[in-house]
């Protein structure tokens, strides 16, 4: 159930978990681009200046440090050089937020080389940007790299915190398409991990000259286990309940730290022993 924010915007926002779903920081890629400490700093506070503009002065309280997440690949890089790329996720488990207006639960922040910035919260806001800042696609090469990009941001609108997604397709299909140009389609492979399982598929079609003429996306995206009491339930006095809630956590495993560290922040000191314990167990087993 989702609930209206409440107190200081800094509490509330939350992206992607770092131990376990999504791929922001695309951590243990090889290949991945750095990003120098200049350009992210650069990058940051022209996104705080547009949250700002966007929420009527609460820009710099919503990105605060590790909320605002920079999303990288090499086909990003290639596709749209010069262009930085943010995520800003809003918590979704165990209690949904309702982030304020104009945001929505996944932000996709574009830093221009220019330093416009763009808020993109849809595949038509994301289809919108491709058509304007693509370079004109003259080259298959070119055109499985568009695909790979258009994944790579396309799965922070599907996140939820919890998906893990493989590497898009290193070779997308390419064909002609009608009149000249290319079709390329792509997937995006969700990691079958704590019950996860689905795709995204993507076509891309460009004209003779090379512009991006049409985007066609499904989804079949199932979601697995997601915190939702599962913590609170590590006492419960029927043991079937606290072996189901031990169970989750474990199949959750380090995707869980962040609920699991905000549960225990507030459990009485029986609940912490028992919310350590389940820890120690997801490390020891390297869950």
């Amino acid at each position: 159930m989702f609930v209206k924010l409440i107190g200081a915007l800094t509490l509330a926002v939350v992206v992607a978990l770092g131990g376990g779903g999504a791929r922001a920081e695309e951590t243990g890629r090889p290949g991945v681009p750095k990003q120098s400490g200049a350009a992210d700093e650069r990058g940051r506070r022209l996104v705080e200046g547009k949250l700002a503009a966007l929420t009527g002065g609460a820009g710099r309280e919503i990105a605060a440090d590790r909320k605002l997440v920079p999303v990288r690949s090499t086909a990003l890089s290639r596709a749209f050089p010069g262009h930085l790329f943010y995520v800003l996720r809003f918590q979704q488990y165990p209690v949904g937020l309702v982030p304020p207006e104009p945001l929505r639960a996944n932000n996709l922040f574009v830093v221009r080389p220019d330093e416009a910035v763009e808020h993109l919260t849809d595949g038509q806001a994301l289809e919108a940007f491709f058509r304007a800042a693509l370079s004109p696609v003259k080259t298959t090469s070119q055109a499985r790299e568009a695909a790979r990009a258009w994944l790579r941001l396309s799965e922070e609108l599907h996140q939820d915190g919890f998906l893990a997604f493989a590497a898009a397709d290193k070779a997308p299909a390419v064909t002609t398409a009608v009149g000249g140009g290319y079709a390329v389609t792509a997937r995006a492979r969700v990691r079958p991990e704590a019950g996860n399982r689905g795709e995204i598929r993507a076509t891309l079609t460009f004209g003779a000259d090379g512009k991006l003429q049409s985007v066609a996306e499904t989804d079949d995206l199932k979601q697995g286990i997601r915190p939702i009491c599962q913590a609170t339930k590590l006492l419960d006095p029927d043991p079937v309940v606290r072996g189901m809630a031990e169970q989750s956590l474990l199949v959750l495993g380090r995707a869980a730290k962040e609920y699991l560290d905000a549960q225990r922040a507030a459990a009485s000191p029986e609940l912490r022993g028992a919310i350590d314990r389940i820890w120690a167990r997801i490390v020891a087993e390297g869950r």
